[in-house]
């Protein structure tokens, strides 16, 4: 590691020990980046320099900001952070807020101050953000004053939470920034310096916190934009993912700042409103979910649509015909990809020229890969088993023994079921692990079932993910009743209710069965895979 800027050393002193750590790969050209790099500075600052600064860089609801006001603002909040709030290198900041320049603006100015982005889901519950908050050892807080509410839940029993701000109407920010001079030198932040954590749910609930370095950022800006995607400045993107996921922050704000080209943050992320979107501002380059493209086809003939070029599927499988809908529909062929918190962003993709039916795509360059069995030998082409990883990003847990299990032998392991041809395209099978991924979400199936066991009636349940053709899977459950209680229709949507206002709402289970008993083991384990054969 080159010297670090961060005097809060928290992230660095709570990274896996070094021989846990994947093997990083930097043998592309562009990969080859300075000891001392600053995320902002590059997609930002650099741009200005350029003289990109009239350009337009962010479009939101009564907002378009080109580069030159999006430094501006960057720059004013980086001063709150630091003048107000009492920032120093290192400390966690939370993020939490729907898909807005504000919210973009911020994610920068953490960077920028040489802060420790954590973003957060905008449907989390008190709960859940509790969980991160203490994990993080977050200190300070940036929230939309519309979603603070359970921020503040959870801030009454998070003691290393200090420092909390809204912006947007009723927040304090605006007037925080008023008075403020518009120029700040970033942290002179190492490359190796973590510039964000993004937590997602494993197989246990318990949230992981993936720790990723200023180069991690403009590492996946340079692989899958550069090699697949091939955005120019004069692209609009636009799209559904949230900034709090990798998929939304790589595709809706590094990508588009790193080709110096424009975005489009909407607040509502349905397909609907993404169509309206997209025919108002003319938008070129479209990041969804599958669930969303097979929805939008059949409202393509309800919308000018006719600017998009190139749409990117990520998040879940993409079936095929939903691909062949949309390209129907469209005359586009996706994008498709495969990514994750763990490794940041796209590693394996396919773009229009190189599609090949049924595969999900090839390695992008700077990534190397293949199949292995349980003992990590290699597999013929053909055979099915997991997928190994290598290249310029990988896993780094935040102070968790899963690390173990994510990396071996210095190769990262995504839990991915896929075989490869002899061709080096990669045909994606199923999660290894029980992760529902439902419409774009991931969901940890023990989540949900603590949620449930929390309601009086419950005396034991299984949840699991069953196919859905508009949603990739949903979320059932199988419960056992306590004494009194009767399965109905009414009983199931006092538990679909309670999931909902315990756990993330998009968490709670769409179908539930009641049963007189769940498969376990000898030891009590809970048999997941028998209650797949029930359906």
């Amino acid at each position: 590691m080159s010297s670090s800027a961060h005097l809060d050393r928290f992230v660095i002193d709570n990274l896996p020990p070094a021989a846990q750590w994947p093997e990083f790969l930097f043998e592309q050209p562009e990969l080859q980046f300075p000891e001392q790099l600053n995320a902002c500075v590059e997609l930002v600052d650099r741009a200005i320099d350029e003289g990109h600064g009239d350009r337009t860089a962010i479009i939101g609801k009564d907002i378009h900001w080109y580069y030159r006001e999006l430094q501006r603002q960057v720059n004013l909040l980086a001063r709150v952070l630091v003048e107000d709030m009492g920032l120093v290198p290192g400390n966690r900041v939370l993020l939490r807020g729907a898909n807005t320049p504000w919210l973009a603006a911020c994610w920068l100015a953490v960077w920028k101050a040489g802060g420790v982005a954590v973003g957060t889901m905008p449907l989390l519950r008190a709960k859940e953000l509790k969980e991160i908050i203490h994990l993080a050892q977050i200190s300070h807080a940036l929230c939309d004053a519309g979603l603070a509410e359970e921020l503040e839940l959870a801030r009454a029993d998070s003691p290393t939470l200090r420092q909390l701000m809204r912006y947007g109407e009723g927040g304090e920010l605006a007037a925080a920034m008023r008075d403020k001079a518009d120029h700040f030198d970033a942290v002179p932040t190492a490359a190796t310096d973590p510039a964000l954590i993004g937590f997602t749910s494993g197989t246990t609930g318990i949230p992981k916190g993936t720790i990723h370095f200023h180069r991690d950022v403009m590492a996946m800006c340079e692989v899958f934009p550069r090699h697949c995607l091939k955005p120019t400045q004069d692209d609009v993107f636009i799209g559904t993912p949230p900034l709090a996921f990798t998929f939304g922050l790589g595709g809706l704000l590094c990508f588009p700042l790193w080709a110096r080209a424009a975005t489009v943050l909407l607040e509502k992320l349905a397909p609907e409103p993404l169509m309206q979107a997209i025919a108002t501002h003319k938008a070129t380059i479209c990041f969804t979910s599958p669930t969303a493209y097979r929805q939008m086809a059949g409202m393509v003939g309800k919308y000018d649509v006719s600017s998009l070029k190139k749409c990117v599927s990520a998040g879940e499988a993409l079936p095929t015909d939903t691909r062949d809908k949309w390209r129907e529909a469209s005359g586009i062929q996706i994008h498709d990809g495969i990514g994750g918190t763990e490794m940041i962003h796209i590693y394996i993709a396919s773009g229009p020229e190189d599609y090949r039916p049924g595969a999900l795509g090839k390695l992008l360059p700077g990534y190397i890969g293949m199949i292995v069995d349980d003992e990590m030998n290699p597999l013929p082409p053909g055979e099915v088993g997991k997928l190994a990883i290598k290249g310029p990003t990988g896993c780094r847990y935040l102070a968790d023994e899963r690390q173990k299990n994510y990396v071996r032998d210095g190769w990262n392991l995504p839990g991915d079921a896929f075989h490869m041809d002899a061709d080096g395209y990669f045909y994606y099978h199923a999660r290894v692990d029980d992760i529902i991924v439902t419409s774009g979400y991931n969901v940890s199936s023990p989540e949900v079932e603590w949620a449930l066991l929390a309601h009086p009636a419950v005396a034991e349940c299984g949840v699991i993910g069953v196919p859905d053709p508009d949603r990739g899977q949903i979320i059932k459950a199988f419960i056992v009743l306590k004494p009194g209680f009767t399965g109905d229709e009414a009983l199931t949507k006092t538990l679909q209710d309670f999931v909902k206002n315990t756990v993330a709402p998009y968490k709670y289970p769409r179908a539930i069965d009641y049963v007189d008993t769940l498969p376990r083991t000898e030891t009590g384990k809970l048999q997941r895979f028998r209650l797949k054969s029930l359906g």
